[in-house]
């Protein structure tokens, strides 16, 4: 089973990268292969989102239910989707200059066939996902001095 493991040392606080990963409904303005994202329902201490990512012709979408530790933690479970296993975990964690983000996140697919076309493009989304959200965030809080 695949198995994603990145990590960045960033200048901006726990609670601000908390803030931009737990931020669904904006993923698809500076995500590329997020067509669409949104969340479905909310409680304390969780959310459930839909995103559904499309890579040319070929588009699939994706439901979790994310436990949230405020500025510490997300915890990321399959709800539906061509997975057979997703789980993962975001951690920020205050450094002297800013924070320590990271995501640690396994997945397998439901189907061999599902897997062999989706594989390599849901590990490479998997890959870029820190520097996609290091990037996001020199966007929203301006770039360090």
């Amino acid at each position: 089973m695949p198995r994603i493991q990145r990590s960045a040392e960033v200048p901006y606080s726990p609670e601000q990268m908390f803030e931009l990963v737990n931020d669904v409904d904006s993923y698809p303005q500076f995500l590329p292969w997020c067509r669409s994202a949104r969340i479905l329902d909310r409680g304390q201490g969780w959310v459930k989102a839909r995103v559904n990512m499309a890579k040319g012709a070929l588009q699939h979408g994706f439901t979790t239910r994310n436990e949230l530790d405020w500025g510490r933690r997300i915890r990321i479970r399959l709800a539906d989707g061509p997975f057979k296993r997703l789980e993962g975990d975001w951690r920020f964690e205050p450094t002297s200059k800013g924070s320590r983000v990271s995501l640690d996140l396994e997945f397998e697919f439901a189907g061999r066939m599902l897997g062999a076309v989706l594989g390599p493009i849901f590990n490479q989304i998997a890959s870029t996902l820190v520097d996609s959200f290091v990037q996001r965030a020199h966007v929203v809080y301006g770039r360090p001095r």
